[in-house]
């Protein structure tokens, strides 16, 4: 639904990388919906793509039971809603991730509870 405004809507924005301790990152796992929506997360700039795979999502996600059964190799990965191949030993900035990037992945043949998402 497009909206007008009335008047203008000149503010200074709020949410800029500098209020926060790190750049925030949203992550969403497709076809799970165990998990409503994607988390949104503080993530430094200088953290390796592959820490964020091993050291950060099990925090975030290894309570599903598909978790432990992911194939990293083989995720498909979408940055800001185009396909995206990370560089696992590059740093988030160096894979072009920055503050309010919206990164999800794909597990192929893990498609939510028992298959519940097809």
């Amino acid at each position: 639904m497009a909206v007008k405004s009335v008047a203008p809507y000149a503010f200074p924005q709020q949410d800029t990388v500098d209020k926060f301790p790190a750049p925030l990152l949203y992550i969403g796992w497709e076809d799970h919906k165990m998990f409503c929506a994607p988390f949104c997360a503080p993530m430094p700039p200088t953290m390796k793509f592959g820490e964020l795979v091993h050291g950060a999502l099990p925090g975030m996600y290894g309570a599903h039971p598909d978790f432990a059964r992911i194939a990293w190799e083989q995720a498909e990965w979408f940055l800001s809603g185009q396909p995206f191949t990370p560089d696992m030993d590059k740093t988030l900035a160096e894979n072009g991730i920055g503050h309010k990037s919206v990164l999800r992945f794909r597990t192929p043949g893990l498609t939510g509870l028992n298959g519940s998402c097809f």
